[in-house]
Formats: structure tokens, sequence, C-alpha cells
């Protein structure tokens, strides 16, 4: 099993993210888009867990994309009033219906309401674990995970 996690690090390593284990849930995250204004910043962060189950041979797989942001809000229609202040908001969106998403993360940019301009396939991830996994003799399960 240490091997095959060891050869799934190395294969998400270009993308520059973070690898955790808690409770037998190995957990990888990579910020893949920044934005920042005049007095607040949000981040786009892709994350995916990995659960093995060395009994049942299969490695539970699941991916999920949060938005984060934080900064001096001027919005608030409420009453016709105006509102200033410290913002802050979280949104995520789980990518596991119909099997996965497939396609870059610019298709999903219009959710989030603006234009980021980078590439991210998040099938190439998934389907180089899933042939890792499916390399060492596991199967491959796509399914949700249990949130921290």
């Amino acid at each position: 099993m240490a091997g095959l996690f060891s050869d799934i690090q190395n294969a998400v390593a270009k993308y520059n993210g973070k690898w955790q284990e808690k409770k037998g849930v190995w957990e990888y995250s990579a910020v893949i888009a920044e934005r920042k204004a005049f007095l607040s910043k949000k981040k786009l962060t892709y994350s995916m867990r990995l659960k093995p189950d060395e009994a049942a041979r299969v490695v539970h797989f699941s991916e999920v994309l949060t938005e984060t942001g934080s900064g001096v809000s001027t919005g608030g229609d409420i009453d016709g009033g105006m509102s200033a202040g410290f913002g802050f908001k979280t949104e995520s969106y789980n990518t596991f219906k119909s099997g996965g998403r497939q396609g870059s993360i610019e298709e999903q940019s219009s959710l989030f309401g603006k234009d980021y301009t980078y590439q991210f396939d998040y099938s190439a991830i998934r389907n180089n674990v899933k042939a890792l996994v499916e390399q060492a003799g596991f199967r491959f399960d796509y399914q949700v995970l249990p949130v921290k």
C-alpha cells in the first residue's frame, strides 16, 4: 500500500499541493486559482480523498472543489440600503454526481461569477489515480467520503 500512495503522490506532485493523513483517509489539496482585488481575496482549491480498504482490495476516491474568499464587501440590497464591512464566504461543489466531473475547471468558472485564466483537468487526476490503483490490484471506488 505504501508503494501505491507513493506513486499517487508522484502523479500529482506537479500541482504543488499538500498531503495529510487522518484516521486512515489520505487527503490531497491544491490551490488552483487565486484572485486578489482591493482589500479582498478569493481562492479556489481542489481536494481529493483516498480511503484504502486492504481487506476488500478497494480504494475509495472522492473529490471536491471549494471556493473561499474574504475581504471588504459593499453589497447588501436589504431594504434598499447599502452596507459595507468584512465579508467571508465559503462554497463547495461536490464533483461526485454522474460518476465525476469531466473537463477543465474553466467550464465551472461561470458558477463562481468570474473569469479564471488557467487550466485544471479533474478527469486527468482521477484517471491517473484510477490507473495506479488498478495496476496495484485494487478496485477503484468513486464515492463521497465523510467531511473532516
